[in-house]
């Protein structure tokens, strides 16, 4: 190859520059609409109340659904029934709904956001119980539970999908009926996290009754 040619000894000469090749742009567009059920009820896992059946089989009403769910240990501590109560859901419409494993426990509150582990439990938690695209990661808690197992669902196997049961009064009107979760990060809040609609969000009035006065008007 040369790399340049001699006009007199000792000078050499660069070869003239040649013309950049010709560049062509094409600006890349699409849209999304999303569009996800809010349902209002009570006592959403007595066995003769449909919504929560309905909202698993909205898209495949003949397909029984695998579902993966995290609870708010602070919601299961003032409901001592409620784990039996959501197997006893599942028996009662077992030819729509399977319960994948244990139901899991998290914290609530920031604490759960500021383990820098969680989010690596959650999803070996959602790995072992195969969950795909086509199955289920519910969460029923307060706004940091429903956070923090809504960013494991995001990025796993790149979005599965998610059911929210807000038990607050901030998380029904507000973060959990949003399209954001996120954790901390080495002491900065919300650093990680996507928005990543849910596939429903279920606000039981249940969950409030429980709920101390002063919560109540939050």
């Amino acid at each position: 190859m040369t790399l340049a040619h001699l006009t007199r000894p000792g000078n050499v000469t660069a070869p003239p520059p040649s013309a950049p090749p010709a560049s062509i742009w094409h600006q890349q567009s699409f849209q999304l609409n999303y569009s996800f059920p809010v349902v209002f009820t009570r006592e959403a896992f007595a066995p003769h109340n449909p919504d929560f059946r309905n909202v698993l089989t909205l898209r495949e009403p003949q397909r029984r659904q695998r579902v993966a769910v995290f609870l708010d240990a602070g919601v299961a501590h003032a409901m001592p029934a409620l784990v039996a109560q959501i197997h006893a859901y599942a028996a009662a419409h077992a030819d729509a709904i399977e319960i994948i494993g244990e139901i899991v426990l998290l914290d609530g509150g920031e604490a759960c956001k500021n383990d820098g582990d969680l989010v690596a439990r959650l999803i070996q938690a959602l790995s072992s119980r195969a969950i795909d695209r086509h199955s289920y990661a519910v969460a029923i808690g307060g706004g940091a539970v429903l956070d923090a197992v809504g960013y494991a669902a995001a990025i796993f196997h790149r979005g599965v999908r998610h059911i929210r049961f807000p038990t607050t009064v901030l998380a029904q009107d507000d973060s959990g009926v949003g399209v954001k979760n996120a954790v901390n990060w080495q002491g900065q809040k919300n650093l990680i996290g996507t928005f990543a609609p849910p596939w429903a969000v279920i606000n039981d009035a249940a969950f409030i009754d429980i709920l101390p006065a002063r919560e109540k008007r939050a």
